[in-house]
């Protein structure tokens, strides 16, 4: 394949769902955050790209990716993205997803775990309790109007195909993350892929809940005795949520370390 990026749309689930592919070698699907688009990932996905086939999705409702007559949730989304892996007749990929990306990307390995080789959670939850109380309090007081000159809207005006529906997504995405989030204990520990979670030790998401999830797929243990965990843990520090995105530097050769290491055995 070339390496010069290609965007096209995709039929699945009902959307026409937009995704570019930038590199070769080793698929990994790149998700963004609410609000977000392709576009928005730019530097993570062309840092990337010079190592992955690179498979960046914009999500329902999001950037090219026109809205459809369902709620927004993490299920949905997911579905969507392990419906054009198949569409794309990729049998396994790497998932990493951002924020609300990571949440979605957390639910393709549950959900799909079939599709899923190695999986990167970055500021991401599992349940509400994971998130700092003055996040959901924050996001209460949200418009459509808040947005207006930000990257994010900006971006939206740009690509999306129907700009006038900005009000709704912003609807969309308060009744997503206001809705109370409880996947259970047992669906995170039976994620069979490889995983990496990743926080900014000031991020939206709590350290402790990071520490919980990594307990949850494995970690925790001392691996002089015990060996290394299937699971990776990652606090940056002086990483605020926003800026997460700002830590490519640090991100790549972490992320790409655990995506090139060897698959652990099955017993």
């Amino acid at each position: 394949m070339s390496d010069e990026p290609r965007g096209a749309y995709a039929a699945v689930n009902g959307l026409d769902m937009y995704y570019e592919i930038h590199g070769t070698r080793q698929p990994l699907v790149v998700l963004h955050g609410a609000y977000m688009s392709t576009g928005l990932m730019g530097e993570i996905v062309s840092s990337f790209a010079e190592m992955r086939q690179v498979i960046a999705v914009d999500l329902q409702g999001h950037g090219r990716t026109a809205d459809v007559d369902r709620p927004l949730s993490y299920e949905h989304m997911a579905d969507d993205v392990a419906a054009l892996l198949r569409h794309l007749e990729i049998e396994k990929a790497d998932v990493f997803g951002y924020s609300m990306g990571g949440g979605v990307a957390i639910q393709v390995a549950i959900r799909h775990p079939e599709v899923v080789r190695k999986l990167v959670a970055a500021s991401a939850t599992f349940n509400s309790g994971g998130a700092h109380p003055e996040m959901f309090e924050m996001i209460e007081t949200i418009t459509p109007e808040l947005f207006e000159g930000s990257p994010w809207k900006e971006d939206y005006d740009r690509v999306a195909p129907n700009p006038g529906d900005f009000p709704r997504l912003v609807e969309k995405l308060k009744h997503l993350d206001l809705t109370p989030q409880d996947w259970p204990p047992e669906s995170i520990r039976g994620i069979p892929a490889p995983t990496m979670v990743v926080i900014g030790d000031s991020d939206a998401t709590r350290p402790e809940h990071a520490v919980e999830m990594f307990r949850l797929l494995g970690g925790g243990v001392m691996g002089d005795l015990a060996g290394l965990p299937r699971a990776r843990l990652a606090v940056l520090p002086g990483t605020s949520h926003l800026g997460m995105l700002e830590r490519t530097d640090w991100l790549l050769p972490m992320i790409v370390e655990f995506l090139d290491a060897p698959m652990p055995e099955t017993g």
